[in-house]
């Protein structure tokens, strides 16, 4: 005998619905609804036939359909494949207490799996309609044929930065769904031919490419919102970059080829801020369920903007939590996810007053929750309010940062500032001076990312070229910690490029060696260029494209990262969860190494920390992570930047290891790697000639 439905209106039958889950969730008899307000007088359920504009049927959730401050109804013998659907709510609009309901507007729901109205790319909807982004039921019956999360150990992951559509929108690509998740799947062989084994994917919530009202004054296009930093809902995977039709089921897809292959996925997640911006900004959802309750407000009713684009999410909320909590967990369940980065992420310990919070009620739920338990968590520990907490983000023993202090040291150290041997000491054993006992796992070492300068561009450009972007080039970061080897941009001089190429090869090679986790940027592998431009957000074309007929060209620069990857996995000295001990001159006498690290400059065992030196050599010891037969695993790094060629001798390994050389920047390719085994023997064992702004990679064997 069936549910015998409570109420009818029209055609539709329903009855009280069950208040949790949230949102829509398909049950045999039909689709339960719920959602909350806790400032609403009234609320109601809106219908839409699948891409109809105006609504089936608008049912009101009556008050017996209310437990607490949640509606919820049951509609009974909906077909979740046909409809769509959405929310009016009236309460009051007093801006001046935070309240901004608008009967007039139908509203998206925050837990929306699906959303309307942007299914491809460039062809979203008219934002000004009766309700142009539209949730719609989905039903989880993905087969995942046994698939589960990879749970690699953060210190071996190689981290791949990527955006979804830039990864292989170029016409070079050849692939069969340009711009697309399955086109990912496609390429997996060139990730693993390359090495890395965990790809960082920007922005993938729903979000409209076509929110941006600028012109490129340059060509007179209309520019877009290419990245992604402006999500429209938190648990809808982006429809536009779905060649099937089927965004859900695609990413999933991409998910599980990824695990089969050995490469962890992680998602760029945007919790400090939503694409309905200030009050200037379009009603979308959270604004018009209880934007007092979602958002940071100050006192006289306007919003906080610790994110830079309008508004602040309030996350130490207690409902806000519980809608951030369920989104990941959905990721993690439903989707497989390997780890979050969070954007922003000290805007989300800031409290309700938007002060700083040294104990912030989200990060420490998430830190602790079970569904979490294996899912890396990564902070990009600032916020645009200025707060900056690389090294005191509040960790939990879970957090992982983003360290920005690696960036501009390395940066500072490789271009030939004084005064940075100290501080790159403290990098490359994975920055002790900043995470403590948290370990060196605790650093997401990088020295580009999508913000900022490319790898080739931080080595061609002194100043940033963002005139593209129609804000006459105001935008984006000035202090760039970059250098043009003498000619700003382009260059014919082979002596300018060849200088170009090795300054790109230390980059990497330091990168590679140093304590902690290695994120490379998308592109950097072939030395993609944006012109100079280190914010291009919103550009949907060649600045962004990774150009896949590059790649012959810049063959050397990939084989040279290739073997840079080898390396690391080769020696688990460079892979270490805790810090490696200091080692003194008088503890090595050339047949006892212990589980250490050491110091070296031109002589052995005496580095010159002195303001005006460039150079310093690091020796990596590990005697447990040795080869079977062989008494230590050691690495020894040699870097120069100063700008003349210069003999450093060398320490004396232990019987019978001899030093051979894996990385030579100085020197022309192929000679200037080796994959791990085939590494060049030293004819002199006591003395290396490292040229000038290079770096030399020695491995004991």
């Amino acid at each position: 005998m069936g549910i015998l439905p409570n109420y009818k209106l029209g055609n539709f039958e329903f009855r009280p619905g069950r208040p949790r889950p949230f949102g829509a969730t398909v049950l045999p008899e039909g689709i339960n609804f719920s959602i909350f307000s806790c400032h609403a007088n009234s609320c109601s359920l809106v219908l839409f036939e699948r891409g109809a504009e105006t609504p089936l049927v608008e049912i009101p959730f009556l008050d017996s359909f209310r437990t607490g401050d949640v509606y919820a109804m049951t509609v009974l013998d909906l077909d979740p494949d046909q409809i769509e659907y959405g929310f009016r709510i009236d309460g009051p609009f007093d801006p001046a207490n935070g309240h901004r309901f608008d009967p007039q507007r139908i509203l998206l729901d925050p837990y929306a799996k699906s959303i309307g109205g942007l299914d491809k790319w460039g062809e979203s909807g008219a934002r000004e309609g009766i309700y142009p982004y539209r949730a719609r039921p989905h039903i989880d019956d993905f087969d995942w044929e046994g698939d589960k999360q990879l749970n690699i150990p953060l210190e071996d992951l190689i981290i791949y930065e990527m955006h979804t559509r830039g990864f292989s929108a170029h016409p070079a690509s050849d692939v069969s769904a340009p711009g697309a998740f399955a086109a990912i799947i496609e390429k997996i062989p060139y990730l693993k031919q390359l090495g890395v084994n965990c790809i960082e994917l920007m922005p993938v919530f729903e979000f409209d490419e076509l929110d941006n009202d600028l012109q490129n004054p340059e060509t007179g296009d209309q520019l877009v919102n290419f990245w992604g930093y402006n999500p429209v809902g938190f648990f809808a995977p982006k429809a536009g970059y779905s060649a099937s039709g089927e965004p859900i089921n695609e990413l999933k897809s991409l998910v599980k080829a990824c695990h089969l292959h050995g490469i962890e996925v992680w998602l760029d997640v945007v919790f400090n801020h939503t694409a309905e911006g200030n009050e200037n900004g379009p009603t979308i959802s959270y604004r018009g369920i209880d934007n007092s309750i979602y958002y940071l407000l100050k006192p006289d009713g306007s919003y906080y903007n610790f994110s830079g684009v309008g508004n602040t999410v309030n996350c130490n909320h207690p409902v806000v939590r519980v809608v951030l909590l369920d989104c990941l967990r959905y990721w993690v369940s439903e989707y497989h996810i390997d780890g979050f980065r969070f954007d922003l992420a000290s805007s989300m310990g800031r409290d309700p007053e938007g002060v700083p919070d040294p104990d912030p009620p989200l990060l420490e739920v998430l830190a602790y929750d079970p569904l979490l338990a294996n899912t890396k968590l990564i902070a990009e520990a600032w916020d645009a309010g200025g707060l900056y907490q690389v090294g005191s983000f509040p960790a939990y023993g879970r957090w992982a940062e983003w360290n920005g202090r690696y960036r501009d040291d390395v940066r500072r150290f490789v271009k030939g500032d004084a005064g940075m041997v100290g501080a790159m000491a403290a990098r490359v054993q994975g920055s002790p001076d900043i995470y403590g006992d948290r370990g060196p796992q605790a650093s997401v070492n990088f020295i580009t990312a999508h913000d900022g300068f490319t790898l080739r561009d931080l080595v061609s450009y002194s100043e940033k070229s963002n005139h593209a972007n129609g804000e006459d080039n105001r935008d984006g970061m000035d202090e760039n910690l970059s250098w043009n080897c003498g000619w700003e941009g382009p260059s014919d001089d082979p002596e300018t490029n060849c200088l170009r190429q090795r300054q790109m090869k230390n980059f990497l090679s330091i990168l590679l060696v140093s304590q902690g986790v290695p994120m490379l940027l998308m592109g950097d592998e072939i030395g993609h260029s944006k012109g100079g431009n280190n914010n291009s957000y919103c550009h949907d074309d060649l600045i962004n494209y990774l150009d896949w007929s590059a790649l012959p060209a810049n063959e050397a620069l990939f084989t040279f990262l290739r073997h840079l990857i080898q390396l690391r996995a080769a020696h688990p000295v460079l892979r270490r969860r805790s810090y490696l001990k200091h080692q003194p001159a008088a503890v090595a006498n050339g047949d006892r190494f212990t589980d250490s690290i050491s110091f070296h400059g031109r002589e052995p065992w005496s580095p010159d920390w002195s303001h005006e030196s460039r150079q310093l050599a690091v020796m990596f010891c590990s005697a447990e992570a040795a080869e079977e037969g062989a008494p230590a695993d050691i690495v020894y790094l040699i870097m120069n930047a100063y700008w003349e060629t210069t003999a450093f001798e060398l320490p004396r390994p232990p019987q019978p290891l001899r030093w051979h050389v894996a990385v030579n920047t100085s020197m022309t390719p192929p000679d200037d790697s080796y994959p791990p085994g085939r590494e060049v023997r030293l004819e002199d064992q006591n003395s290396m000639i490292v040229g000038a702004r290079s770096v030399a990679i020695l491995v004991a064997r």
